[in-house]
């Protein structure tokens, strides 16, 4: 390829996805905007009650399941499914798509079904500092809620597809329906099932959302179709992916069960303000990190396909700038703002003072990873996009090392914050991680300088 077409090309693919990422990003602030009038709706009803402790341990298992099975598929599955797309037609990309969609299902079942088999094993572990009634309590809305790990992991699929096919707004808008749902479910049912109508409405959302996805997966020409075409090369190929994806997932799940399990070893209502102020900083990272990763997969898919490794690096130099110049001002400003920001959204009814003061502290120790995270998912889905998924698993397994021996060193000297701040302190490591090996990767392919 001539250095005209090269260059034609990757203003091409930077303009595609500087839309795309619009797209994502102007449906993705409204379905955050109701997403954070939710948590203000339940911080008011709730507090940080020992309820509320109970449903967000409940509600960590499903989310950890969804982001396990069909988020990992998703990222085994899009690179080949683009490549047979382009090279074998949409009629072997359907195959290749109904077979990935039924042993997402079948793994999204089977596991659920474990799961709700074994709590009694693991939610002592995850709650060790919980009284055995709230526990008990928490196995019970675990119960309640295992139905949207199959009903999100569908509406994921079929919005990873939607992105192969250019569509990104109303896949980014559909998950609006969850917290709408919930806060109805809230607002409706309090006084008569207590923290049991977080769990309706969010089933309810869920239902809602899957419905919503499929439909528009089907308007764009591929059906929900759970059928198994045999073993073929692309097949095998996406389950050589997806394995190492897994164990990554599994590992960065790990992460995400043993800060929860750490801050239940502390005072009180720890994991509620673990919780809360995570929350504000999910909305920016699912805003940036999520925006650029749903822009860029597609695009890095295509152009390592037709091996335009010109384009690759200038497509990662332009994204990574990009992502920082937006990311550390909004990091910034969280941190300075973040006692503030607290007290008017959280505030009110059960939510008094004191808890202002401990999610303040909490929020400023997260907000520092947000740049570092943010930048690290350009590197993350190029190298997914090489199929080196290896490197993605040994990047997360480091990274669970990190986070227990942080964890345990700041706990002690911070509380609940120490664990926030190990958090961000290990996604700068990741960044290193993935940006040596992007670096060294296409090194390799040019006998360029980097």
């Amino acid at each position: 390829m001539s250095k005209t077409s090269s260059r034609l090309l990757t203003g091409r693919y930077d303009r595609n996805i500087l839309r795309a990422a619009l797209a994502v990003t102007s449906a993705g602030i409204l379905v955050k905007i109701v997403a954070t009038a939710k948590e203000f709706c339940v911080a008011g009803i709730y507090g940080r009650s020992d309820a509320m402790d109970a449903f967000l341990v409940a509600a960590l298992i499903p989310g950890l399941l969804v982001n396990l099975i069909s988020e990992s598929m998703n990222q085994a599955l899009i690179p080949t499914f683009i490549r047979v797309q382009e090279r074998e037609g949409r009629r072997q990309g359907q195959e290749l798509l109904s077979s990935a969609l039924l042993w997402s299902c079948v793994l999204l079942v089977g596991v659920s079904a474990l799961m709700a088999l074994t709590t009694h094993l693991y939610f002592p572990l995850i709650a060790w500092q919980f009284s055995p009634q709230k526990i008990k309590l928490a196995e019970h809305l675990f119960f309640g809620l295992l139905p949207i790990v199959l009903l999100s992991g569908i509406a994921s699929n079929c919005t990873a597809v939607l992105n192969t096919q250019e569509r990104f707004a109303l896949p980014a808008l559909a998950p609006i329906a969850v917290p709408l749902a919930t806060v109805a479910g809230a607002f409706a049912l309090n006084g008569r099932v207590g923290i049991w109508a977080l769990v309706y409405g969010t089933v309810l959302g869920g239902i809602i959302h899957a419905v919503l996805s499929v439909r528009m997966m089907e308007a764009q020409g591929y059906r929900f179709r759970l059928c198994w075409y045999g073993s073929s090369k692309a097949t095998l190929e996406v389950a050589r992916q997806y394995g190492p994806v897994l164990l990554s997932s599994v590992v960065a799940s790990g992460g995400l069960l043993v800060d929860q399990s750490m801050a239940a070893a502390l005072p009180a209502g720890s994991v509620s303000a673990l919780a809360y102020a995570n929350r504000f900083v999910s909305v920016v990272i699912t805003l940036l990190a999520g925006t650029l990763s749903s822009a860029v997969t597609p695009y890095f898919s295509t152009i390592v396909a037709e091996a335009d490794w010109s384009a690759c690096k200038k497509t990662l130099r332009t994204w990574r700038r990009m992502a920082a110049l937006i990311a550390i001002p909004i990091a910034l400003l969280i941190m300075l703002g973040a006692h503030p920001l607290v007290r008017l959204a959280l505030q009110h009814g059960a939510f008094g003072s004191r808890d202002t003061a401990v999610v303040t502290r909490v929020l400023v120790m997260y907000a520092i990873q947000i740049p570092f995270f943010v930048c690290s998912r350009v590197y993350y889905r190029f190298l997914l996009a090489m199929r080196r998924t290896d490197l993605i698993f040994y990047c997360g397994s480091l990274n669970l090392a990190l986070d227990i021996g942080l964890n345990l060193l700041f706990m002690r000297w911070m509380g609940v914050a120490g664990i926030a701040l190990a958090t961000s302190i290990w996604t700068v490591n990741s960044l290193l991680f993935l940006w040596y090996w992007t670096h060294k990767l296409l090194k390799e392919k040019t006998g360029l300088p980097r």
